[in-house]
């Protein structure tokens, strides 16, 4: 029995239907949303059972909260970006709700201690809800007002001039309105603190985005051969220099290492996809490690974060000393493989449990597994990132997309690097899960952003309208003879036989 030919063998021709509908996949959007809301219900559980020995009226409002947040959040997707990659908003919603399980952990905890001590406690997990209300109402204003991300080309300069002023604002203010802990980064207002680096990040990557569609060719143009490497001309060194000044400008005026090592990650990040040139990033890496041992030689902030870093223990009780990442060591310790289990650690005397160090809780009470499952989950969020950005048919789209899902990755591996010692600890947050409404908001609008390249990127081509007939010129038109009946109603005689 023979197969019957295929239209392009018999002679036809076989194509594809590229207009067919392509699945938005939203219903799958809500069903990991679903599951993300069980597992952070059976966390609130966990931590009510293991604290308190009871359960609470505070879990239905807390779940409630996280429900209709949420789903607001899809349905806005489901309007206005309907192609967008489902797995994106479900990552980030386990996040979210993981960092204020955390976060509602630790409140009970401090909360016994303030009662023992009779002082006054006010609890950071209704604030944490609070920030995320806003947070999402941010995420749908882009949604809406980002129609299409290649518009952000047109204000590329000026998002550059905003993101350097936000980042310059906090170390020309006096100490008493931008230091925090030893770093001036934030804006303190009445009632109200921002950090203004977390919004510039997004500025600058927008910038860098859409210099580097314009000015492609001068990092593709090569200068002299030294060792078997193409180095770059002199003269096109600028960007990377530039920014090299402002995150070394950042670790000297603003005493923050963690901003300015993932602000210059970001940047080299975005050169080499936009070159595909290691070059770049090996003398941009050169730049950066100068620029620290210079820091490290003029500045003692910079000599007590290494000295930390080296051997927390020897500088345990010293004023700024290890004793923070000594107490994290410690909590990851007692965690181990399986963790203490939600509710049953001691990860409140860490200092800044819930924001810096959150990531010591979580490892102490869910152990190396469950650490390992949410830094699994932040991979799955940047590799749908990526995997957009790779889709995406603009060349800017592709840049700001791989910056954005880069930001994520660069700005978890600071926070946790520096809370298990593998490098020196910095003061940044990690995104979605630490208590802070700057980071939040910020990484919400970051969201929002990759949610509209891949909509892009997933979004079918228009159908093509279908051309008109071609007009057959007068001249070569055919002619037809029609008869007309005689007068009378008689036959016509030419047409009988």
């Amino acid at each position: 029995m023979t197969r019957p030919p295929l239209p392009e063998q018999a002679g036809g021709v076989y194509q594809t239907n590229p207009q067919r509908e392509l699945p938005t996949r939203r219903g799958t959007e809500l069903a990991m949303l679903g599951f993300a809301a069980f597992i952070v219900t059976c966390a609130f559980v966990l931590v009510q059972a293991n604290q308190e020995q009871e359960l609470s009226f505070s879990i239905v409002w807390y779940g409630l909260a996280y429900l209709a947040l949420f789903a607001i959040a899809h349905f806005a997707v489901r309007r206005w970006a309907p192609y967008a990659d489902p797995l994106i908003l479900p990552c980030v919603a386990l996040l979210n709700g993981l960092g204020l399980v955390m976060i509602y952990r630790i409140d009970l905890a401090l909360e016994e201690k303030a009662i023992q001590s009779e002082v006054n406690f006010s609890a950071s997990a209704p604030k944490q809800v609070l920030f995320t209300a806003i947070a999402l109402a941010l995420f749908l204003a882009v949604l809406l007002l980002v129609k299409d991300h290649r518009t952000l080309t047109r204000y590329g300069y000026l998002s550059g001039l905003l993101g350097v002023i936000a980042l310059a604002l906090p170390a020309i203010l006096p100490a008493s309105l931008s230091q925090v802990n030893g770093a001036k980064v934030w804006i303190k207002l009445p009632g109200v603190s921002i950090q203004p680096g977390e919004f510039a990040k997004i500025l600058l990557m927008v910038f860098f985005a859409s210099f580097l569609v314009t000015k492609r060719d001068l990092f593709m143009v090569t200068g002299r051969k030294m060792l078997g490497v193409e180095l770059p001309r002199a003269r096109d060194l600028g960007p990377i220099l530039i920014a090299a000044v402002v995150a070394l400008g950042i670790l000297m005026f603003e005493k923050d290492l963690g901003q300015s090592l993932l602000l210059f990650g970001i940047v080299l990040v975005m050169v080499y996809v936009a070159t595909e040139r290691g070059i770049w990033v090996l003398l941009g890496v050169a730049f950066f490690m100068v620029g620290c041992v210079i820091a490290y030689n003029l500045f003692t902030h910079v000599q007590q974060r290494v000295a930390n870093w080296i051997d927390p223990l020897a500088t345990y009780y010293d004023q700024g000393g290890g004793y923070q990442v000594a107490q994290g060591l410690f909590g990851l310790g007692t965690g181990g493989v399986g963790g203490t289990g939600l509710g049953a650690g001691r990860p409140e005397i860490v200092p800044e449990a819930n924001s810096d160090f959150i990531t010591a809780g979580l490892g102490e009470e869910l152990g190396f597994v469950g650490l390992a499952a949410i830094l699994i989950v932040y991979l799955l969020l940047a590799t749908r990132g990526m995997r957009s950005a790779l889709a995406v048919r603009d060349t800017f789209g592709k840049l700001l997309g791989a910056g954005l899902s880069f930001a994520i990755i660069m700005q978890l591996f600071v926070i946790v690097g520096g809370v298990t010692k593998l490098i020196p600890m910095t003061g940044i947050t990690t995104p979605f899960i630490s208590y802070g409404g700057s980071s939040l908001l910020a990484n919400y609008i970051l969201v929002a952003l990759l949610l509209r390249i891949s909509d892009a990127a997933r979004r079918p081509a228009p159908k093509a309208r279908p051309k008109p007939a071609p007009q057959v010129p007068l001249a070569e038109a055919g002619t037809v003879m029609v008869s007309r009946p005689p007068a009378g109603g008689g036959t016509d005689p030419r047409s009988e036989s």
